[in-house]
């Protein structure tokens, strides 16, 4: 028991300086009146991640494309409450456009790949995201 216990113990304190410093956040996407897209700009450190949720409907289109200051910042595209994602930049680049399945909440998350976060490095970012 105290074997377990020991090892239980040693695990959480290994993983717990990463869940520290990870500063994820969410923002809604409000786009101005008479608009259909928005440009915001950002910046990860690490482990961040940013998370842009936007509500659109069933047939529309979205468009996002992101700029990043560093090779190893990517976004993915998830139907919030899905499970599989739309879009995997990690493997399909920082340009996505598609045809929305279902009316509801879509979540744009921005993230640096575990090389660069696991280095500590920066990204700034321009972040564009349409719907049609």
């Amino acid at each position: 028991m105290l074997k377990t216990f020991a090892s239980f113990a040693m695990a959480l304190a290994l993983t717990s300086p990463a869940a520290a410093q990870d500063h994820s956040r969410t923002e809604r996407v409000q786009f101005a009146r008479g608009a259909s897209s928005a440009t915001l700009h950002g910046n990860l450190h690490g482990y961040d991640t940013v998370d842009y949720v936007l509500g659109a409907r069933r047939g529309q289109t979205l468009n996002v494309r992101l700029q990043p200051t560093n090779a190893s910042a990517y976004f993915n595209v998830t139907r919030q409450g899905a499970d599989e994602a739309l879009f995997i930049g990690s493997t399909s680049g920082n340009q996505f456009s598609g045809q929305l399945p279902a009316n509801g909440d879509y979540v744009v998350r921005v993230y640096l790949m575990r090389n660069a976060a696991r280095r500590d490095e920066h990204a700034n970012y321009t972040l564009t995201i349409g719907v049609r």
